[in-house]
């Protein structure tokens, strides 16, 4: 339920109305407007009785929200949200198109510091790299784990760039959002509702990637479950659903873009590297997600794409990567050019 307060609605009508939620067994959200007040309520199971507040002086409408997310909404928070990693990274709203780069695992220290160096030189703000590995396969690399987080840590000490990796385990969240800028959830963990709740207690920024076959009503539920516990800052990854479709790894569904930034404040990005399996699709369906208006990409970029030791196929090596980021700041500069008659 939102309720919206008239723009004459003193403070004490709006405490009131926050009183009369709490003591309704519910929990109220202000959100500040520009010319009004709205206030949200959560907590409900179902239809919420609205008599208690009918009476009350000062509100406009009350409307029943019916998703089953909320708080990632547009009708409880109208503008864009800008997710921040620290310093002068954003991703969202206006703010400049974000590259997520690096290798799909951290191999070695040399491979993963020979990497950051390379996209710290070319002004890349965040580094990718997993320690924790959900493979498939028991026998496929699992990844390096603590000393992967470990050496996350130390590039991003010397190196001076801002790092992401995926947490798998609940009981992994707060030693690794010590070491990080930025946790990643990966799509096997989209509905892993303890592991989201966790991260909801940090105030680490999280990249929330949507599920191998997850609806957006679904995807943005998850991401519900991390602002609920009060950590505003969601950015939401689209890495390609699965269909009956076999010619790519998965079917890059860039429709949702649009769709989730109708529908959420919250920033999305794009992942072309798990959405194709290939790396001579990465290319062009990252510039496509900057026509379809996604705030980023997280592209997938090795030293040595045919020895590494997860998804080397889809890795990009560092001379097409470099061709790729002088092609996407082109395009999201021509996307933000007037028309001039065209």
């Amino acid at each position: 339920m939102l309720i919206v307060m008239q723009h004459w609605a003193t403070d004490y009508d709006i405490e009131r109305v926050k009183k009369t939620i709490t003591e309704m067994g519910l929990k109220p959200v202000a959100i500040p407007g520009a010319e009004r007040t709205a206030i949200g309520v959560i907590g409900n199971q179902g239809w919420v009785e609205d008599s208690p507040l009918r009476t009350i002086k000062g509100i406009l409408e009350i409307i029943h929200v019916t998703k089953p997310y909320k708080l990632v909404s547009r009708d409880f928070h109208p503008s864009d949200s800008v997710v921040r990693l620290g310093g002068e990274v954003k991703a969202g709203g206006k703010s400049p198109f974000l590259i997520i780069a690096g290798p799909c695992a951290i191999e070695s220290r040399q491979q993963i510091f020979k990497t950051a160096r390379f996209l710290k030189k070319l002004g890349v703000p965040v580094l990718r790299g997993g320690a924790y590995k959900p493979r498939t396969s028991p026998h496929s690399f699992q990844g390096l784990r603590e000393e992967g987080v470990a050496l996350l840590a130390e590039v991003r000490k010397e190196v001076g760039i801002s790092v992401v990796t995926e947490v798998m385990s609940p009981e992994h969240v707060a030693m690794v959002a010590e070491k990080v800028d930025m946790l990643q959830i990966g799509a096997r963990n989209m509905q892993n509702f303890d592991l989201l709740k966790e991260v909801g207690r940090t105030r680490r920024p999280v990249i929330l990637k949507r599920g191998l076959s997850a609806t957006l009503e679904e995807w943005l539920a998850s991401a519900e479950y991390i602002l609920f516990e009060g950590n505003p800052n969601v950015v939401l990854c689209e890495r390609g659903i699965r269909t009956f479709e076999t010619a790519t790894r998965n079917t890059a569904d860039l429709s949702v873009v649009p769709l989730v930034k109708a529908a959420s404040h919250l920033p999305v990005i794009f992942d072309p590297s798990h959405a194709t399996g290939n790396r001579s699709l990465v290319s062009p369906l990252a510039l496509a997600s900057v026509v379809v208006g996604a705030h980023g990409v997280m592209v997938e970029v090795h030293p040595d794409p045919e020895h590494a030791l997860s998804d080397g196929p889809q890795s990009l090596q560092f001379k097409d990567f470099e061709r790729l980021q002088r092609q996407l700041k082109a395009m999201a500069q021509f996307i933000k050019m007037p028309s001039k008659g065209l």
